[in-house]
């Protein structure tokens, strides 16, 4: 009998993957691995900028993500798809707990290990990004004002202007709530997209009813999947704040901002006022 009748489950040897390639590899080619790795160029001699510059680097990339996701899940909710919406935004959940984390790096950062590049920083502030601006309008966070420090790259600002006068994701959410049947008032489905969303006794008011209902209906789902994402994005902002505080204290931003101070006045917002004040009434 042979050795092989002997041994009838044995494993076979593994292959070897395919090593030989005439070009990049497939995984170069689809991740681009090489151009995200050459893009750190610091500006200082300081160790601590290399993490710095990177860490912000990868925010962006998150930024990049949850905007896809958002505008998936207003998409979705345009066309009375809540399954396809709710799916986005649990994505986003994730995609924004790993955004947070992103702050450990940072955030115990001490004034001297902060001022080591600071000055290499020039006029350069978080505050200034584009895609966290795409961001903040999707929450209802709008300002014709954040447009002016991008007019300098038509590409960038034409794409802030676009997402400046459509409806946000929250607009999307109260429009399907008035199709459902919940009094939504004119005032709101129709407001002034380009300005800040101001909260609503109405809209209170209809989450109240959605929360009161079955907690298994798609719009109460909605609801809580739309509070995920606002807690995160308060934890986010309150993150922010600390790591700043820590780093550089009440001095102003790199930006020319207010720094501390208004990182504050920020974490004191609400992301979608009425799903938190409706809980009160339930």
């Amino acid at each position: 009998m042979s050795q092989q009748a002997h041994h009838p489950h044995q494993a076979a040897e593994p292959e070897t993957p395919n090593l030989d390639f005439a070009g990049t590899t497939p995984y170069e080619d689809y991740v681009k691995a090489d151009v995200l790795t050459h893009l750190q160029h610091t500006l200082s001699d300081d160790p601590g900028e290399m993490v710095f510059l990177v860490t912000t680097q990868v925010m962006e990339l998150w930024f990049t993500v949850i905007v896809h996701e958002w505008e998936t899940a207003a998409h979705a909710l345009r066309s009375d798809d809540v399954p396809t919406a709710l799916a986005a935004l649990k994505r986003s959940v994730r995609e924004l707990e790993a955004l947070n984390a992103s702050w450990k790096p940072l955030g115990q950062l001490t004034p001297a290990q902060f001022n080591a590049y600071r000055g290499a920083l020039g006029e350069g502030s978080g505050f200034q990004s584009a895609m966290y601006r795409r961001l903040e309008f999707l929450l209802g966070e709008k300002s014709a004002s954040m447009l002016v420090p991008h007019q300098g790259v038509p590409r960038v600002h034409a794409e802030l202007e676009k997402a400046l006068h459509e409806p946000s994701l929250y607009d999307e959410a109260l429009r399907l709530l008035a199709r459902r049947g919940h009094p939504i008032p004119d005032s709101v489905l129709h407001r002034d997209l380009a300005a800040r969303y101001e909260p609503s006794q109405a809209v209170e008011a209809a989450w109240t009813a959605v929360y009161a209902g079955d907690e298994s209906d798609e719009l109460a789902r909605l609801g809580e999947a739309l509070t995920d994402v606002a807690e995160l994005v308060w934890r986010w902002r309150n993150d922010h704040l600390v790591a700043t505080r820590r780093a550089m204290g009440a001095k102003p931003g790199t930006g020319g901002s207010a720094g501390v101070a208004w990182l504050e006045k920020r974490a004191r917002k609400n992301v979608f006022p009425e799903l938190w004040t409706a809980r009160s009434h339930v």
